[in-house]
């Protein structure tokens, strides 16, 4: 349940990091037109963008902090610390090339759609998770596999 929580803090961050709002449909409009990639895209960059910006800003903090303590327990705190910081930009940098990738998706209208079936992703879904490249059911269906295989 934390989990699920955790997930829909992130996904409501990603709509703000932007400065966005959830995007209204029109009766009758189109799946995935003019109005919605542009909607994604300006999410997209918008995120890569402060991930790009907390990236250099941990750099920074880490040359700023470095130092040579004295006492073995010190240092391995700050050893720790900067370990910590280097795995969360890590995982950082692997979702920047999510978005890069669901970027040039966008740019190819190829964007909106599982890459299983075909079917359409939806909105809702994709403002939840921008980088989403399975419906529920089939992402459902991989997680489902996936426990299967780990035991």
């Amino acid at each position: 349940m934390e989990t699920e929580n955790k997930k829909k803090t992130s996904s409501l961050n990603v709509l703000s990091i932007a400065g966005l709002k959830p995007y209204q449909k029109k009766i009758d409009e189109q799946y995935m037109n003019e109005n919605q990639m542009l909607h994604f895209d300006k999410i997209l960059k918008t995120w890569r963008n402060q991930l790009k910006d907390e990236i250099s800003h941990t750099l920074l903090y880490m040359q700023d902090k470095a130092t040579n303590f004295p006492d073995p327990i010190d240092r391995a705190t700050q050893e720790e610390e900067f370990s910590l910081d280097l795995r969360n930009r890590d995982r950082s940098r692997k979702l920047i090339k999510k978005i890069e990738i669901t970027l040039k998706k966008i740019q190819e209208k190829d964007f909106g759609y599982c890459d299983s079936c075909g079917i359409e992703i939806g909105i809702r879904r994709l403002e939840a998770r921008p980088t989403a490249n399975l419906c529920i059911d089939c992402k459902t269906l991989a997680e489902i596999r996936e426990k299967q295989m780990t035991g």
